[in-house]
């Protein structure tokens, strides 16, 4: 079963907001990028909450047959990187998401709108 990008996406920022995730953004790369269609970023305000973002994430993605490509940073839950392929998932620690400022670097990209 193949799984949209736009819907995995939305799979996505649903399981982060499950989660509680913090300030929740989907940048559009589809114009500017061939690493993905979609970046997610979010945050949570505790290591738990981190692995439990990421946790539910993976979670919802292996019910729909979509496979993790990867998923690094779990034992330090401070950035969690979710490969799944049109869409990377980037949860961070709070303190590690105003560090790295990742909607700076990919500022060419949209900000996608949910309603």
């Amino acid at each position: 079963m193949t799984v949209h990008s736009d819907e995995l996406l939305q799979v996505t920022v649903t399981a982060a907001e499950d989660k509680k995730a913090m300030r929740i953004v989907a940048l559009n790369l589809k114009e500017i990028s061939l690493v993905a269609d979609y970046f997610v970023i979010c945050h949570g305000n505790s290591d738990t909450q981190v692995q439990a973002i990421a946790t539910e994430i993976k979670k919802q993605a292996d019910m729909r047959g979509v496979k993790v490509r990867g998923m690094e940073g779990m034992d330090s839950a401070r950035w969690v990187l979710i490969d799944l392929g049109d869409v990377i998932v980037h949860v961070f620690h709070r303190d590690e998401r105003e560090y790295y400022n990742i909607e700076r670097l990919w500022s060419d990209a949209k900000v996608v709108e949910f309603a």
